[in-house]
């Protein structure tokens, strides 16, 4: 009897880590060396770049410096989920309508796309929509190829979606009127 207790108590306890683990992904976009001219030279450090997403509608993104790649990954990790925005999915894990996103020099267009299709995008942008739970969709970079930049345009475009519930909350209607 006290066996089997014991045994019910790891169950719960194991299960409850693996969830931890399992919600919450990471993924590095990008690591860089970086140099800073100080009076006696230069001091290298390392700057990490991190997409964090559970797959279920939020996703963050965060930057990490540090000495080492290891502390720069770990700091980006916790940035990243300081930074976490919701992303409204349809039944279709796609998105509720075509949006465009700004971020430094980089612009991401992205438009929804029918069950089947996939994700279609590259680069950062591809990773922030994977890790957000977006199955089904089309996006396009413009402009500047940094995957920080990217990616935070990625992250202001999702920010920006609106469902119908949200609009017409907004506007002050019932759901159904705005479907005439």
């Amino acid at each position: 009897m006290a066996e089997q207790q014991q045994q019910r108590r790891n169950n719960k306890k194991g299960s409850r880590t693996k969830e931890k683990e399992v919600e919450w992904q990471e993924r590095v976009v990008q690591i860089r060396r970086v140099t800073k001219v100080v009076k006696g030279g230069k001091k290298l450090s390392f700057r990490a770049v991190v997409i964090v997403g559970n797959e279920k509608g939020q996703v963050g993104v965060g930057v990490g410096k540090a000495a080492d790649v290891i502390g720069a990954v770990k700091k980006g990790v916790a940035d990243g989920r300081k930074n976490v925005v919701e992303v409204p999915l349809t039944k279709s894990n796609s998105i509720p309508h075509p949006i465009n996103g700004a971020g430094g020099g980089a612009q991401v267009m992205m438009r929804p796309a029918s069950p089947g299709t996939g994700v279609i995008a590259g680069g950062a942008v591809r990773t922030v929509l994977e890790l957000a739970g977006v199955r089904n969709i089309l996006a396009k970079q413009l402009g500047s190829s940094n995957p920080l930049n990217n990616a935070r345009a990625t992250i202001d475009a999702l920010q920006s979606l609106r469902t119908l519930a949200d609009v017409a909350k907004e506007r002050g209607v019932p759901i159904e009127h705005l479907y005439a």
